[in-house]
């Protein structure tokens, strides 16, 4: 059960239970410590664990229960990196907007006694004979602090930024395999800047962030291919390193549209990632032609056929003859099925109670013992 591929596999974030967020808000607002926090998140993570297993999953997760933002907390527990309070938060389709938060840097970037470890510490505790899958953002999705002048001061370019982050995220990897970690998720949304997407649609991945940055989009491609390849370059031969590609997940909403086309030739042929968790639940996502790219056997392809961010069931037989078709460029044995996001990328949720949640995870579960039996 823990050697992975995993034929059943999710994104990692669930739906916070009701009880969690009241104590999250209670510890914003003072009346509850971080200890007592830490413990009631524990209560829940726990009975979260015994849910996946309960539903077939072979891989668990902690649901993201101790952060609000899948990236951020993440982000500016690095040193050198901070929190803040911006103007306007992200605007999604239906022009849902984000919380007004980001990160900006402040100093050298550099990881040290960062909360992660402690947290997956936890998790390892109670995976048993499952596997126990940590995520964390990757890190490209440093490109969306917030510039500032006085950060010209720390970096004077992406690409340096970018120096740092590499031994940033090789220290994240030693220390979570030394605390048994040997399933680490980078989760990104930066992919999303290049995929062609309808300017008019002036959502936030596909209106020109880029050039607002004055960043050259093929040059910022390799700064991202490489800076990952090396963060991973020295990853133990037992840990296996998964990349989920996002297109925006924000309370049912999404950020950006687009085929993955203008990206295959760097994503599926020059990154060195053991595993892909990619969005194909609609039309957003074009089809599965660029997956012709893929051109290592040991890759691991899983496919987010099923839509986190509705209720409603999909239904078996149309999910089973998308895989046949994606099994023109890619065997069966080296495909996954997944919901193409997190139920919760951020604390909020996306629109679905906990059971229809859990119904999506029986779902996956289901079919895939039925495709893969």
């Amino acid at each position: 059960m823990t050697k992975a591929p995993f034929h059943a596999e999710h994104v990692g974030s669930f739906l916070r239970p009701e009880r969690l967020k009241k104590a999250r808000q209670q510890y914003t607002e003072g009346g509850l410590g971080a200890e007592e926090l830490w413990d009631i998140e524990n209560e829940e993570i726990t009975a979260l664990v015994e849910k996946q297993k309960e539903a077939g999953l072979p891989v668990v997760t902690d649901g993201e229960f101790r952060r609000a933002w899948f990236h951020l907390d993440f982000m500016q527990e690095v040193d050198g990196a901070e929190f803040i309070k911006l103007d306007h938060g992200l605007v999604f389709s239906d022009n849902t907007e984000t919380k007004a938060e980001g990160v900006k840097v402040v100093n050298k970037l550099a990881f040290r006694d960062h909360p992660v470890v402690r947290e997956y510490e936890f998790l390892h505790s109670l995976k048993g004979e499952h596997a126990a899958r940590v995520t964390v953002p990757s890190p490209s999705m440093f490109i969306f602090r917030t510039v500032t002048e006085e950060e010209k001061n720390v970096y004077q370019s992406e690409a340096e930024l970018f120096s740092d982050l590499v031994q940033v995220y090789k220290d994240t990897i030693q220390a979570l395999y030394e605390a048994g970690c040997r399933h680490l998720q980078f989760d990104d949304t930066t992919w999303s800047l290049f995929l062609g997407a309808e300017k008019d649609k002036d959502l936030v991945l596909s209106g020109g962030l880029l050039e607002a940055r004055g960043l050259n989009p093929e040059e910022t491609l390799d700064m991202f291919v490489n800076t990952v390849n090396e963060a991973i370059a020295d990853k133990p031969e037992d840990m296996r390193i998964y990349m989920h590609v996002c297109r925006g997940n924000y309370k049912s909403t999404y950020a950006s549209s687009g085929s993955y086309d203008a990206v295959s030739e760097y994503m599926f042929s020059k990154l060195n990632v053991d595993a892909l968790l990619l969005e194909f639940d609609d039309e957003r996502s074009g089809g599965f032609e660029p997956l012709k790219y893929v051109n290592r056997s040991d890759l691991q392809v899983v496919l987010g056929l099923i839509t986190s961010k509705f209720p409603e069931l999909e239904d078996a037989g149309l999910i089973k003859s998308r895989l046949q078709e994606a099994e023109k460029y890619i065997p069966l044995e080296q495909l996954g099925l997944s919901p193409q996001c997190g139920f919760a990328s951020t604390e909020e949720g996306n629109i679905l109670t906990e059971e229809e949640q859990w119904a999506k995870v029986r779902h996956v579960v289901s079919l895939a013992e039925d495709v893969w039996k």
